[in-house]
């Protein structure tokens, strides 16, 4: 089945002004599915909008939308109207590093419901209709976090464990129904991530610089995947990273990881 007759007419993109989110909607796009996009930022939504409808000749809807708000979704459906969504991408997230008890409650409050809550709602609303439709697709944006305990980054890592093990059971679950569903698990990506965490790769040692994927590819990763396995990891040194903590006795050591993030990734915030 060709991909806008599985996954169309519409897509539905969070997190859709920058990174990932926008490289997917780009993607998506180019495979002749409409768009919708949500994100806090209307105006990067609307630009865009107007850079996939000029490029593609899609139509796109931009949705200005807090995820993280209690009643997002009655305001977020009532903009869709009519329109059929055949593909959500739960990409929306943020993260705190640093240490978690140094941490306010409420923005760590705020990050589960942006992280889990969200994504949640949004994969009950929307599955409900691919499964009586029996086609359509998820994707849940995990990370390797979410395979690897992750100190100095303890609840995002959590909430990306949650998304991927949620991804990975509503793979099997849907799958009879035609609907696909795949857990997507990228590690560091280009994003504004380290603009707005004053991070400088270019000091880090040249392997972890490497190791640096861009959005593009961190987006096709994701729908290429579709259809495919229930859990996708982007990149070879990734893949290599958790097939060497898979055969480690005990998995990765937290002790490891937690050296890495202090040296790489100094105490900041980032919503997407």
């Amino acid at each position: 089945m060709a991909f806008a007759d599985q996954y169309g007419p519409w897509a539905l993109v969070t997190g859709a002004s920058a990174g990932i989110g926008a490289e997917f909607a780009r993607q998506i796009a180019a495979r002749g599915v409409n768009v919708a996009l949500v994100a806090r930022r209307r105006e990067r939504l609307a630009a865009l909008g107007e850079e996939i409808e000029a490029r593609h000749g899609v139509r796109t809807l931009a949705i200005a939308a807090d995820l993280s708000e209690p009643d997002f979704l009655a305001p977020l459906t009532e903009a869709l109207g009519a329109r059929h969504v055949g593909l959500l991408v739960n990409n929306a997230g943020s993260g705190v590093t640093g240490e978690f008890l140094d941490h306010d409650l409420d923005d760590e409050l705020r990050m589960l419901a942006l992280n889990c809550r969200a994504p949640l709602i949004l994969a009950h609303h929307f599955g409900a209709r691919m499964r009586d439709d029996r086609r359509g697709g998820i994707i849940m944006l995990a990370s390797i976090a979410g395979i690897v305990p992750t100190p100095q980054f303890a609840h995002y890592s959590a909430t990306k464990a949650w998304n991927r093990y949620l991804g990975e059971g509503l793979h099997e679950e849907l799958a009879r129904d035609g609907v696909d569903v795949v857990s997507l698990c990228p590690g560091l990506t280009e994003s504004e991530f380290f603009e707005h965490a004053n991070v400088d790769p270019s000091g880090w040692p040249s392997p972890l610089r490497a190791s640096i994927m861009n959005a593009e590819d961190v987006a096709a990763a994701g729908l290429k995947g579709l259809g495919g396995k229930s859990q996708v990891v982007p990149g070879l040194s990734y893949r290599m990273l958790m097939r060497a903590s898979r055969l480690a006795p005990g998995g990765l050591s937290p002790w490891l990881v937690d050296r890495v993030m202090r040296f790489a990734l100094p105490s900041h915030s980032d919503r997407g």
